[in-house]
């Protein structure tokens, strides 16, 4: 799903004090074979709940997360699109740092993905709590994501920390595949309900995605980067339009000017990704990995 994500990391029962309105909603019946226990998360477009398979019984584990798209979407082409878009992706591709789609619900309504329950946060809880080496490691491994992507024809087209999970270990998994498109794919991003991406997307998406390909994933895994080691995106505007100037026209603050402990190569490699011309980006998922894994190896010490 897109915008605003799914949240699927809490682990509170519903209807506890503080909880959000939606959490106190019942749970809904069977989705197919599977059984909903635990209202996990809700985004625009649907909702995540922890679930087990029906005929396993009420004591085996909830090791699966159901996402369901909202019964007033159901009707809505784009929405089923969406989910339709994400089971193929991951139907095609695979990889340890990307989401799989275990099982689908697409033939009519409730339209559901079933994945694997990722016990961890989303990147976005994380910002400036990650030192360099451990911004580093999980960059890398969102580029590991990418790179499986691009060997098959696809780029990820919403890569930001909020579609990001990171387990209490430090491995990351790159999800919401809604958005995936292959390179020859036409449409504009206004044409796209992209509200919250936009802090993140490269140049050339905003006014035709004709010229995107991969490039366009690494410029946005940049702003992320930049976020995470300086505690704010490279561009702040103050609406839509202000803050797509900036993408297009302006250069972002040198993150060494808010962060001192960034070296000059991160800093470096930070400003190649986040170049407004792709040509002058790592060319390659796998030219960025290889960067990258070199910096890791660098401040391995501090992780």
């Amino acid at each position: 799903m897109a915008a605003k994500p799914d949240r699927p990391q809490s682990e509170r029962a519903t209807g506890v004090r503080g909880a959000r309105p939606w959490q106190s909603d019942p749970l809904p019946p069977p989705l197919g074979p599977w059984q909903p226990v635990l209202l996990a998360g809700e985004g625009r477009l649907g909702r995540v709940y922890r679930a087990r398979p029906a005929e396993a019984g009420s004591q085996a584990p909830a090791d699966y997360a159901v996402k369901v798209l909202h019964e007033r979407l159901e009707d809505d082409p784009l929405a089923v699109e969406l989910l339709r878009r994400e089971a193929a992706v991951a139907g095609q591709v695979s990889d340890p740092h990307l989401v799989s789609v275990l099982a689908a619900g697409l033939d009519g309504p409730p339209y559901y993905l079933v994945m694997p329950w990722l016990v961890g946060r989303s990147l976005d809880v994380k910002i400036g709590r990650l030192s360099l080496a451990a911004a580093l490691w999980t960059a890398r491994q969102v580029a590991e994501a990418l790179d499986a992507l691009h060997q098959r024809g696809w780029m990820h087209a919403d890569v930001k920390p909020a579609n990001i999970m990171v387990s209490p270990e430090g491995h990351a998994t790159l999800i919401d595949l809604g958005f995936a498109r292959r390179r020859d794919e036409a449409g504009s991003v206004v044409d796209r309900p992209l509200l919250g991406t936009i802090a993140y997307i490269a140049p050339e998406m905003v006014t035709s995605t004709l010229g995107a390909d991969i490039r366009s994933d690494i410029y946005s895994l940049g702003a992320t980067l930049y976020e995470l080691l300086t505690g704010r995106p490279p561009f702040t505007g103050n609406d839509l339009a202000e803050l797509i100037s900036q993408h297009r026209q302006s250069v972002p603050r040198d993150v060494r000017e808010m962060n001192s402990n960034i070296p000059d190569e991160v800093a470096d490699l930070i400003a190649n990704m986040l170049a407004k011309e792709p040509l002058r980006r790592p060319q390659t998922p796998r030219e960025l990995i290889d960067r990258l894994v070199r910096l890791e190896i660098a401040t391995f010490a501090q992780r």
